[in-house]
């Protein structure tokens, strides 16, 4: 039998270790992490070096370099450049809903394989293009790739994980997407200082490498106990996965209560239109809800054009990527911790003592830039340091609280008979709104200039008291009996 160390669900109700098996299908899984974490920061980082920019943005280019009129907010401003970016959001957008269906009809693993094959394909047509339409069908056959993993592996991991430690186990897939952005930030580092320009090449072609992992490693992942007993009316396999993965043949309670929810989701033919249904209103609510705000924190701003904004306050081009670089330590050392306090704390008071932080460092950063930057003068360098550690200081804010807690939250409050629909809903709004702002962001720079950060703290501001009064505490619950936190909470009871 696997090792471990015992565990048992609030109340005793389970039984199992957390196993060397377990962990192991898990780290492999959390991949789907990696591949769109290194998307999220070679995308930013490529689209500052100034040979990609000569070759497919030709106008930008000149911008940055030979026109001293245009405002320091503005130089960057290029639909095709945003295009570039946010492309990828849109076909994942898509993708997710075709990924519900062959998740809840064929399980997770195959959802996870499609992931990283097409992210394979479009990591090879990316290094190899020669035309801004290569670019963008490579950024395409990206997005489906990370629509199908974001789609599967967040599930994947609250499935397998016990319930006492769901939320560290989860977690690790924000912990997996700033490992990717971290090496993709290092690489871009390194690429940018190849004399011959053809850099960008090896940071975009490097993607191969995690989507490869995943996708042989995938081959040989173990599909969940839940997922096999929703496809199969037979629990023997389920039973037999699910003693294999808690390390221990007494799993009865966990059985039953996965039986119990299998009965219940056969009974819904159209799962999609299922959960709008009043007795899922919450989960409804929280799908649409918490994806929303985790994309209007802003966060996406800071991982997908870092580099252009660093270059913005006056980083040479190196300085911004190595910059980039230190942002991304932040975000890995702050998601590390919350893996381990989200268990023993809970969701709730990361969510609001990060969206403290995160609200304090944008205002912060917002009246810097707006005293010190203007539209053609350079900031010194002492400010554009203290910009920096702000900045910093935001990271860790989310890396804490609304990075991980964004991913893991949704993928664990949906019953079974509606979970996969509720995922691609939770995917789905994260990507639209990625897509959004990836497409937009540049535009309000230009046009905001520093109010662009006191514009994300208000929303940080709304989400926090949104938390506080509607998102009820879900850790030590076991993922099939969630539905009793609804019932108990002073809001959502009134609803269900």
């Amino acid at each position: 039998m696997a090792g471990g160390f015992v565990i048992a669900s609030e109340g005793g109700l389970y039984n199992g270790k957390i196993t060397s098996f377990v962990v192991l299908s898990c780290m492999m899984a959390a991949m789907g992490g990696v591949i769109f974490g290194y998307d999220i920061g070679i995308s930013g980082g490529v689209t500052s070096m100034e040979p990609f920019l000569k070759k497919f943005f030709p106008k930008v280019y000149k911008r940055m370099k030979e026109d001293t009129k245009i405002s320091n907010y503005c130089k960057f401003d290029s639909e095709l450049l945003t295009l570039f970016t946010s492309s990828l959001y849109l076909a994942g957008l898509v993708a997710s809903f075709f990924a519900s269906f062959v998740t809840r009809a064929y399980g997770r693993k195959p959802s996870i394989i499609i992931g990283g094959a097409s992210f394979l394909a479009g990591a090879a047509l990316n290094g190899a293009a020669v035309t801004i339409h290569m670019l963008i069908l490579g950024r395409v056959l990206l997005g489906v790739g990370v629509g199908f993993a974001n789609q599967a592996v967040p599930l994947y991991l609250s499935e397998m994980a016990p319930a006492k430690y769901r939320g560290a186990f989860n977690n690790g897939f924000q912990l997996s997407i700033g490992i990717g952005a971290l090496a993709a930030n290092l690489i871009n580092y390194g690429t940018q200082k190849i004399k011959a320009g053809y850099g960008w090449r090896i940071s975009l072609a490097m993607a191969a490498l995690p989507a490869s992992i995943l996708t042989l490693g995938a081959l040989f992942l173990p599909e969940t106990p839940n997922s096999l007993i929703q496809r199969s009316d037979h629990p023997h396999k389920a039973k037999q996965m699910l003693q294999k993965v808690r390390g221990t043949d007494d799993v009865v309670a966990e059985l039953d209560d996965l039986i119990k929810a299998n009965e219940n989701s056969k009974s819904l033919k159209h799962p999609h239109t299922s959960i709008l249904q009043r007795h899922y209103r919450p989960q409804l609510v929280m799908a649409i809800a918490i994806p929303f705000f985790q994309q209007v924190t802003g966060i996406n701003v800071i991982a997908f054009y870092a580099p252009i904004l660093f270059r913005t306050l006056g980083f040479g081009e190196s300085a911004s990527l190595m910059s980039s670089v230190m942002t991304g330590v932040v975000g890995i050392v702050t998601t590390s911790a919350s893996m381990v306090l989200v268990d023993r704390v809970g969701r709730r008071l990361l969510l609001i003592s990060g969206g403290a932080i995160m609200l304090v460092s944008q205002v912060m950063v917002g009246a810097v830039i707006g005293a010190k930057l203007g539209d053609h003068n350079a900031i010194s360098k002492g400010y554009a340091d203290v910009v920096l550690v702000l900045i910093g200081v935001y990271v860790a804010g989310f890396g804490v609280s609304w990075g991980p807690l964004g991913w893991l939250i949704p993928s664990e409050i949906f019953p079974l008979e509606i979970r996969a629909a509720g995922q691609s809903i939770t995917v789905g709004v994260n990507f639209l709104f990625t897509f959004l702002i990836g497409q937009l962001f540049l535009w309000m720079l230009c046009h905001f200039k520093y109010g662009i950060f006191f514009f994300f703290g208000g929303w940080v501001v709304v989400m926090t008291v949104f938390v506080y009064f509607l998102l009820p505490e879900t850790k030590n619950v076991p993922i099939e009996q969630m539905e009793r936190v609804w019932r108990e909470h002073w809001f959502w009871k009134k609803i269900i």
